[in-house]
């Protein structure tokens, strides 16, 4: 017999993250066809809870870049919303309380594209390059967004494509 003083052993804290992952390799859930674009109920819970002045906007920026793809799948990731197909390819970073921003990446793993580059158009000037393989898409109020859909959309369809 165990004695009192002993603590009972933690449950996993990573189950439901192992379920999240499945479900954004593309297992069907609830009736979601696999390869269709997917929300996450671990992103519905975080966005409800999250206090920024600029939430219909990160919400607005979240169905767009699912509506980019039926592949596209989303995930908390660190500590944000995140998207991917077969490689994480995009994620908020919500740091800030004046403006949202997307870091748009090529994943967790240091691929080629880290020495060689990427190369995007970007006629509208939304890109700001922080690495060759990494950049920053920044948007200020909800007039902001609506304005730069359509670019987004197109920036967003090309680096699918690279990741």
């Amino acid at each position: 017999m165990k004695s009192t003083d002993q603590k009972a052993p933690r449950p996993r804290a990573n189950a439901k993250k192992g379920a999240a992952r499945r479900e954004a390799a593309g297992d069907a859930v609830a009736g979601v066809a696999r390869g269709s674009s997917q929300t996450d109920p671990a992103v519905i819970a975080f966005l409800r809870e999250l206090e920024h002045p600029l939430k219909e906007e990160i919400e607005a920026l979240r169905q767009i870049i699912l509506g980019v793809s039926p592949e596209i799948r989303e995930e908390i990731k660190w500590n944000a919303p995140s998207f991917r197909t077969t490689e994480h390819f995009a994620t908020f970073n919500l740091r800030t309380k004046d403006r949202v921003r997307i870091i748009l990446h090529t994943g967790a793993k240091v691929k080629g594209t880290a020495t060689k580059g990427v190369e995007i158009a970007d006629p509208a000037g939304l890109l700001e390059w922080l690495a060759k393989d990494r950049c920053l898409v920044t948007f200020s109020d909800r007039k902001d967004v609506l304005e730069r859909q359509a670019a987004l959309e197109a920036i967003l369809r090309a680096w699918i494509q690279l990741v």
